[in-house]
């Protein structure tokens, strides 16, 4: 049995985000010690560094839930959990692109500003005024 400072040490997980998991379903509530300690097992040290892999990679919680849901059914088929993966692939392939065009915007900015002061400043003439920009980021 682990304690929840083992499982935050041996997850990386701080203890108020494992108590907000456990809080949202994420993780069973623990059994608790005489000394009304939680007490968490193998299972959830495993859960818990799923759903931490699963933060890193940027799911959200209701995504996480699903993919958690659909592991207790070990024999169906992959694809609602390949959905979720793809439709997250989606989203951060469109989060790439708005960044690759803000990365552009402002490489675009700080090229033009040759100004000596604030005063002949393009960077801040271009934040004053968002026609100065090239398109929409």
């Amino acid at each position: 049995m682990l304690s929840i400072g083992d499982l935050s040490k041996r997850t990386g997980v701080k203890v108020p985000t494992i108590r907000y998991y456990e809080q949202m379903g994420l993780i069973e509530a623990a059994e608790r010690s005489e000394g009304n300690q939680r007490r968490y097992e193998k299972a959830d040290l495993e859960r818990l560094a799923f759903i931490r892999h699963a933060r890193d990679l940027g799911l959200n919680i209701d995504a996480i839930r699903e993919l958690i849901r659909l592991s207790h059914h070990r024999q169906q088929p992959c694809e609602g959990a390949d959905r979720i993966a793809a439709d997250h692939l989606v989203a951060v392939r469109g989060k790439i692109a708005k960044l690759k065009k803000l990365e552009q915007e402002l490489e675009r900015i700080v090229s033009h500003c040759d100004g000596h002061s604030i005063e002949d400043c393009y960077v801040i003439r271009a934040l004053s005024d968002h026609k100065l920009c090239e398109g929409e980021h």
